[in-house]
């Protein structure tokens, strides 16, 4: 297969960038592209990182791109965190209890849904005991929902409070019902830019320690980069391998999603907005999706364009540019909306399968753990 993509992947190079290293499309198809290949690519024509990262799509994901219907459960805004670029501490001054999330998660499973995400504030009257009791609650009387809970950070959390070692909170939370983690908190893995942004957050390694003991335990996690405020292009390769690094070490990421900046109803994004810089562009945000694609294969197969963040048109066009994944219904998304996404809190499934056919896409509900599933179920 190698020496036939290779070809495939040649005829993009026909006319080779100034600067492109002979021997780039070998790493790129080994997975091995370095951090200088991909320096190189940015300065290349936008189109042709597009195209070469649809190339690689399709050859692990062919003509379907997927979704899935979930729906979030953000059980509350109150947080002791300080992240400079959050809008959704104390937007609402709530706080659900855990019958109420275990009721969320019902109405899920009545409107069909097969996943929920929950994620909330960091309090410090919230330990490990509180987190199990949610997810038992859950599984307890809807054992078939997913339950894809709790960051990173939120480990980390709930283990400083409740003085246990992180793979014993993990345990603990796997055995409660637990089943995957999003891998959120990761912003920018650059201590840098972390202690910029969200200074008393876990620090780089420390995240990368809890996501590879989720997935030595046995707890797949997803990947995730917050980037377009004040890091720099290398930090952003920087960030997509490690994540290719530790993809490679344990092979527990299900999927990588770049999530652009919500400059919007935050510190950080009133600071850079008053010096004139907005976020991101349409097109970096095209750029970004497509390199982690390119960085990432063949280790990571499912690059996701988040809705939510992108606006629907543009993550249809995601879908020319590497991403294979469109996320969520959702409903109630509620952290993005309180930085300015004005994108909507639910898509239902009839409108990402419109949205996927116009790409020229074969859609396909599937499972938090990218399994297809039949598509005459949907409710």
């Amino acid at each position: 297969m190698s020496l036939q993509y290779a070809a495939l992947l040649t005829d993009i190079f026909n006319d080779v960038p100034a600067g492109m290293p002979d021997d780039m499309i070998d790493r790129l198809i080994a997975g091995e592209a370095t951090k200088k290949d991909a320096q190189v690519l940015l300065r290349c024509d936008p189109t042709l990182i597009f195209k070469l990262a649809d190339r690689l799509r399709a050859t692990l994901a062919g003509n379907t791109a997927t979704y899935v219907v979930n729906r979030n459960i953000n059980f509350s805004d109150q947080c002791i965190g300080t992240c400079r670029f959050c809008a959704f501490k104390g937007h609402e001054g709530f706080r659900m209890t855990t019958g109420e999330i275990i009721d969320r998660a019902g109405e899920a499973v009545r409107s069909g849904a097969t996943e929920v995400c929950i994620q909330g504030g960091l309090m410090e009257d919230m330990f490990i005991e509180d987190y199990c009791s949610i997810l038992d609650g859950i599984k307890s009387r809807f054992p078939q929902l997913h339950i894809h809970a709790f960051s990173p950070m939120e480990v980390f959390h709930m283990a400083r409070n409740s003085k246990t070692g992180i793979i014993e909170t993990l345990r603990e939370l796997k055995r409660a019902g637990l089943d995957t983690m999003p891998g959120t908190a990761a912003e920018i893995l650059s201590d840098r830019v972390r202690r910029k942004i969200c200074p008393d957050k876990l620090t780089a390694e420390q995240w990368t320690e809890v996501i590879m003991a989720a997935h030595r335990e046995g707890i797949p996690t997803t990947a995730t980069m917050m980037y377009g405020h004040i890091e720099t292009e290398e930090e952003r390769i920087d960030h997509i391998l490690k994540i290719r690094d530790i993809q490679v070490a344990t092979g527990g990421f299900t999927e990588f999603v770049p999530l652009p900046f919500m400059p919007y109803n935050n510190p950080l994004g009133k600071e850079l907005m008053a010096a004139g810089v907005y976020a991101t562009t349409g097109v970096e945000d095209l750029i970004v999706h497509a390199m982690a694609r390119i960085l990432l294969f063949p280790h990571v197969k499912n690059i996701q364009g988040s809705w939510v963040k992108l606006g629907k048109k543009l993550s249809q066009f995601s879908l020319l540019c590497g991403v294979n994944d469109l996320g969520g219904t959702l409903v109630e998304e509620r952290i993005s909306k309180s930085a300015g996404a004005a994108n909507g809190e639910y898509m239902p499934p009839e409108e990402f399968e419109w949205i996927i056919r116009g790409a020229g896409r074969e859609p396909v509900r599937r499972d938090t753990l990218y399994r297809h599933l039949d598509n005459k179920n949907l409710i």
